[in-house]
């Protein structure tokens, strides 16, 4: 009997064989890129997130201190009373329109005078991408433009006024532009946008809404 011949691939056969298996790995390749590709867009859209929304928690605790004053009792309603004085913290600068920086004050040494040192000016301000805090007299970065770059940074104040007539023991003069006193709500919207430096297509905002603590009060009732 005549031995059964044997009979390996042919080379058209190899040649299919290898195609098939490069498609293979070039399908698992590209899944595999891309699944690492979006594992590396959600690292850099969470990191960008905290970043921005621990910038936010310091630029909105620090603004909703502006304006505190150790003696604000030493500025009553009544022009008669003894040594009426104004809180000389509550200036916000600007106090009427929205704004990449602001400048704010409030007291926190222990003889709360009525002078205003340089420890108890503070501010904010967008330079270059990264927001500045004001302490001491110099600015310190707030932010790391290492991994955040800061697009826009905007605080918009809000203000709504109450009359405190009835607090008032006598009427108004006629055409008095002082009476009645007025309480001052203020108000800041914070707005923070800025993307991944890595990465300019992870771009984020964080808002936040600070109702000012320390509410001015304007005007005099009659002595």
């Amino acid at each position: 009997m005549p031995a059964p011949s044997e009979r390996g691939l042919s080379l058209v056969e190899l040649l299919v064989g290898l195609a098939l298996g490069l498609i293979i790995v070039a399908a698992a390749t590209t899944l595999l890129i891309g699944r690492l590709q979006a594992h590396r867009a959600l690292l850099l859209q969470s990191r960008l997130m905290q970043d921005l929304r621990v910038a936010a928690d310091i630029v909105t605790r620090d603004l909703r201190r502006a304006g505190y004053w150790g003696e604000a009792s030493a500025a009553p309603l009544s022009a008669s009373a003894p040594d009426p004085r104004d809180n000389p913290f509550a200036a916000i600068s600007p106090a009427t329109q929205a704004s990449d920086a602001i400048a704010f004050r409030f007291s926190r040494d222990d003889t709360q005078t009525q002078d205003v040192g340089i420890h108890e000016q503070f501010g904010f301000r967008l330079r270059r991408g990264v927001i500045e805090m004001l302490l001491g007299g110099h600015w310190q970065a707030l932010t790391d433009d290492a991994t955040l770059l800061v697009t826009a940074f905007n605080i918009t104040p809000g203000l709504q006024e109450i009359a405190l007539d009835g607090f008032c023991a006598q009427p108004c003069p006629a055409g008095s532009t002082q009476c009645p006193p007025r309480q001052l709500v203020r108000s800041l919207a914070v707005s923070i946008s800025g993307r991944a430096a890595t990465d300019p297509a992870v771009v984020r905002t964080m808002r936040s809404e600070v109702r000012l603590r320390n509410d001015t009060v304007v005007g005099r009732c009659p002595s």
